[in-house]
């Protein structure tokens, strides 16, 4: 295994307090890319991401946002009124306050999802939190910084997902996938940069070689464009 490539502390999270985070923004949607897509959901964005992904389409969490307690996030959610809850970054584990808080989000009541770039450990996730898992292909510029131990740490209800740039990033994601049996971990999840590589390619692509795999769409961006925020 490479080592992962570091970077210096992000100054904007310095000395966060356990039981605070720093969150981008809060806001009532449709899930948009998972198996879950389609429900109505909350989305917590935490701010701050140690990728760089080049076609990163939420370059606003890298540094934008407010400092706020595990209580008060978990109010505006109960306040929305909704069961299902994604937490998600930028790349919500780097704050130390995050297994706190979706702890207290099942603890409230909530079906909650984690959506994570891959790059860190994901072991001490609460097991009752669904893991979105990001692995990272070449054409990201992040590939290098995959954490394959989350490999080992999957259950069937939790998710993987490849976003792909060009046909390289489909031929390395197969060979990841059959290589590594993926799909006998968890639902795994082939999706497309928007803009990047065409989506009728790929699931021509993924019909012709039986990939055990699900073709999904950033549904939010259907519906509402690509460069709204807060959907």
């Amino acid at each position: 295994m490479s080592t992962p490539r570091l970077r210096p502390a992000d100054p904007h999270l310095a000395l966060p307090p356990p039981q605070r985070l720093k969150v981008n923004e809060i806001f009532y949607s449709l899930q948009g890319e998972s198996t879950h897509s389609g429900r109505p959901c909350v989305l917590v964005r935490l701010t701050g991401c140690q990728m760089r992904c080049v076609w990163c389409d939420s370059e606003h969490s890298f540094y934008e946002g407010e400092w706020a307690s595990v209580d008060e996030i978990v109010g505006e959610v109960r306040a929305i009124g909704c069961p299902l809850v994604e937490v998600t970054g930028g790349e919500p584990l780097l704050q130390p306050g995050v297994y706190t808080l979706m702890s207290a989000l099942c603890d409230s009541g909530h079906e909650v999802l984690l959506e994570t770039g891959g790059g860190l450990d994901i072991g001490a996730v609460d097991s009752r939190v669904r893991r979105i898992v990001d692995v990272k292909c070449p054409a990201s510029g992040e590939a290098e910084n995959n954490r394959w131990e989350n490999l080992d740490l999957l259950r069937p209800g939790d998710e993987l997902k490849f976003v792909l740039a060009d046909d390289e990033d489909y031929e390395w994601a197969r060979a990841t996938i059959t290589r590594r049996r993926l799909d006998e971990r968890c639902p795994v999840l082939l999706s497309v940069v928007h803009g990047r590589f065409d989506l009728e390619r790929l699931a021509e692509r993924v019909l012709a070689d039986r990939l055990p795999v699900r073709v999904q769409t950033q549904l939010h961006k259907l519906i509402w464009g690509s460069d709204r925020r807060g959907v």
